[in-house]
């Protein structure tokens, strides 16, 4: 790599205020009109080119300004696979070679992109396909935000509606890109999606959780719930030794928007009528809406699904306990859709690693 491509400022790390700033001070300092910013900016996120080269609205020599000054890092489509529902799911690789799954649903006129924000999940949750291919590293903001952008720059453009932090990771572990990369999902400036259209899940990372419900935005919040005791759950979560239900269930409390809880249905596992009416219990303390999720065979790490009937059973008790519940469409069976089976089809495993054994994992 040459020292200029080495200096070269990646534009796309920068809320949408910062990169206006940056842009406007370049724009100054080589004598060009103010205005310019603006169009560069629209070019960044909202009509995204796919190089400085291709904003045929700038003169030539300003766009060969910019990519000096510059850059705009692309995520590599390496897969791209279109289910029989409608669901796509896109294997992306990073500059590094390092790869990321991003899943679209679609839904009546919504179109949710399931996004990543880290290469693989240090968390080792034992029904995940993420998980057992241990932890890469935490993706930058412009990898997490970009997965909505090169969305807008496929032919013809997915037009992304919903966006849910339920890819590959923890985002709440990666708080420090994750932060940023909201405000410019949000952003009118930025890709423009409503604030109560964007999730975040996360297993219950308590620092992350107080952070989210501390932004003005009313972002939503999605909790992995996954077993209704701190026993069970600490068998199938080992984070729950560190952040334990109890406390999980007070800042879900706390927070001041509605919570979801995520609850995968493992067969013989947790869908028992005593794990209802416990999950019942911690749904009414924070008055959370229940997601009940079909377990993707192919991600299942040797667990069993819990049949329709069961699913159907638990979701009646839960009900007669007035939580709200809805049991989720199972999407993209015939594709691997479940988080993290594309990934380790294509680039096989690596042993799992613990977050403790890795400085670049870091909460707010």
């Amino acid at each position: 790599m040459s020292t200029a491509a080495a200096t070269k400022t990646n534009i796309l790390n920068f809320t949408p205020a910062v990169a206006r700033d940056r842009l406007a001070a370049f724009l100054k300092r080589i004598g060009q009109p103010a205005y310019r910013a603006n169009q560069v900016m629209q070019h960044l996120w909202q009509k995204p080119a796919a190089s400085f080269e291709a904003m045929s609205n700038l003169p030539k020599a300003l766009r060969e300004a910019l990519a000096e000054e510059f850059e705009l890092p692309r995520l590599e489509l390496a897969a791209r696979q279109k289910s029989k529902d409608g669901t796509e799911k896109f294997l992306f690789r990073l500059a590094d070679n390092e790869s990321i799954e991003t899943v679209a649903i679609p839904d009546g006129d919504r179109m949710t992109l399931c996004i990543s924000s880290q290469a693989g999940c240090a968390l080792q949750c034992a029904f995940c396909a993420t998980g057992a291919m241990g932890f890469r590293r935490n993706l930058s903001v412009s990898e997490i935000a970009g997965q909505v952008r090169e969305m807008r720059l496929l032919d013809p453009p997915i037009n992304i509606t919903n966006v849910v932090f339920m890819g590959m990771g923890e985002p709440l572990m990666n708080w420090k890109a994750v932060d940023p990369s909201l405000t410019i999902l949000n952003d009118p400036d930025g890709l423009g999606i409503g604030a109560r259209h964007i999730t975040v899940s996360t297993v219950g990372v308590l620092p992350g959780i107080i952070a989210l419900g501390e932004r003005p935005e009313q972002f939503r919040l999605a909790i992995s719930v996954h077993a209704p005791s701190d026993g069970l759950r600490r068998e199938l979560m080992p984070i729950n030794t560190k952040y334990p239900l109890a406390d999980v269930i007070e800042a879900a409390k706390a927070f001041d928007r509605r919570v979801t809880f995520e609850y995968v249905m493992l067969g013989g596992v947790n869908d028992g009528e005593e794990h209802a009416i416990q999950l019942a219990q911690l749904a009414n303390e924070c008055r959370a809406f229940v997601n009940l999720i079909p377990l993707h065979p192919g991600g299942a790490q040797g667990f069993t699904p819990s049949s329709s009937n069961r699913i159907h059973d638990f979701a009646r008790q839960l009900k007669a306990k007035k939580v709200e519940v809805a049991i989720r469409k199972s999407r993209g069976v015939d594709i691997a859709a479940a988080c993290g089976q594309l990934r380790v089809e294509r680039d096989g495993g690596r042993p799992p690693a613990g977050a403790k054994d890795h400085g670049d994992v870091q909460v707010a």
